[in-house]
């Protein structure tokens, strides 16, 4: 009786590993959170042994650094694009509030989420989320300068305000994670709240939510 032939092995280059391992943790934050990244769920994530996380991975705090870095780069990169299709500040930063509020952004808020309570034993990830946390503030200091060159946004301090703005934007969409209520009503509230912020006229922001 005759056996049927057995597949060569690949040997997979270092390289190769380490991408398929990080792709592992990658997804396994999209869908449950930093929280979820323990040795032996990223290797049944991976298909591979734990002990081979632990030879690729150099320590399970720089690979959930590493993945919260790359997942919240990606956002900011995509909410930037959204931004830039936009003409002038206030329909900009009605894009930002918009954009990161939507649901199919919940993935995202819940890494931020997970990352500011493991950050506190996780220097890896501390120093990410400082990181990552600038990027943010200057694109949105960005903004607040444009609004101030237009004449619509009267503020002493742009860069505080910015991160005045992060702050609200970072809460609100935490607290919209447990929350059934409608994007859109966090997104107007914040609009509202924004404008008072950076001096503008009252429906300044708010009036593009809608467009």
């Amino acid at each position: 009786m005759s056996t049927a032939p057995s597949r060569p092995r690949v040997r997979k280059s270092p390289e190769q590993r380490s991408e398929e391992i990080h792709d592992a943790a990658t997804s396994l934050a999209r869908e449950a959170g930093l929280s979820a990244l323990t040795l032996r769920a990223v290797a049944a994530r991976a298909g591979v042994a734990s002990g081979l996380v632990a030879h690729y991975a150099s320590s399970m705090d720089e690979l959930v650094a590493r993945t919260f870095h790359d997942l919240v780069g990606a956002e900011l990169a995509e909410v930037r694009a959204e931004i830039e299709s936009e003409d002038g500040a206030a329909a900009r930063l009605a894009r930002m509030i918009a954009t990161v509020l939507r649901r199919d952004h919940n993935d995202i808020t819940l890494v931020w989420v997970d990352a500011w309570s493991l950050g506190r034993n996780n220097p890896a990830l501390a120093a990410a989320i400082e990181e990552q946390m600038a990027a943010w503030q200057d694109c949105i200091t960005e903004i607040i300068r444009q609004g101030q060159a237009e004449g619509i946004f009267r503020v002493d301090d742009a860069a505080a305000v910015a991160w005045q703005l992060l702050a609200m934007l970072d809460g609100i969409a935490a607290h919209a994670l447990t929350r059934g209520t409608d994007a859109a009503l966090f997104a107007k509230r914040l609009a509202q709240a924004s404008e008072t912020l950076v001096g503008a006229e009252a429906e300044t922001i708010v009036s593009w939510l809608a467009s």
